[in-house]
């Protein structure tokens, strides 16, 4: 067993973990955070993806004691006092949902790149949800959703509520 130091969506977390614990496990199992899910459980569909230090990680991949003094984001998040983030509002509004499954991992995904390249190409998005499958959009309203959610970004008009992108 190892004790862990963490913070999740800016909240102070410890853990004690067995050494084969996986972060998703962590987060749905121990603290209730069911937002990221698990779909393949090999890394292959994104839809347990959270970020770490800021950087999309698949978290059926990542074992939990590697979280140990690092910083993790999740679905969770992204909402602050019941207001959608502009990303979550973009993917609303561009009907990039669908049955939802992956969205959390696609919004993960997407905030990442948001905080590397808050005016990314239409080939960078495409890239940094490569590794994201959706089965119901056909990944061009979730592309769109994007562009949409950096657009209103960039805009004066836009409350940067939170201090942090998106």
């Amino acid at each position: 067993m190892h004790d862990i130091a963490f913070t999740v969506n800016g909240n102070p977390e410890r853990a004690t973990v067995p050494a084969t614990m996986t972060l998703l496990e962590l987060l749905r199992d121990r603290l209730a955070l069911t937002g990221t899910k698990e779909g393949c459980g090999i890394g292959e569909c994104g839809a347990c993806t959270v970020l770490l230090d800021g950087n999309p990680v698949t978290s059926c991949l990542m074992l939990a004691v590697e979280a140990h003094g690092h910083a993790i984001e999740t679905i969770e998040g992204e909402a602050v006092g019941g207001e959608l983030s502009v990303l979550q509002q973009a993917f609303i509004d561009e009907g990039a949902t669908q049955c939802g499954f992956c969205t959390p991992g696609m919004i993960m995904s997407a905030r990442g790149l948001l905080h590397r390249s808050p005016q990314p190409t239409h080939e960078e998005i495409v890239e940094a949800i490569a590794g994201n499958l959706c089965r119901c959009t056909g990944y061009e309203a979730i592309i769109a959703a994007i562009e949409l959610a950096a657009t209103r970004l960039s805009s004066p008009s836009t409350n940067k509520r939170e201090g942090r992108l998106p």
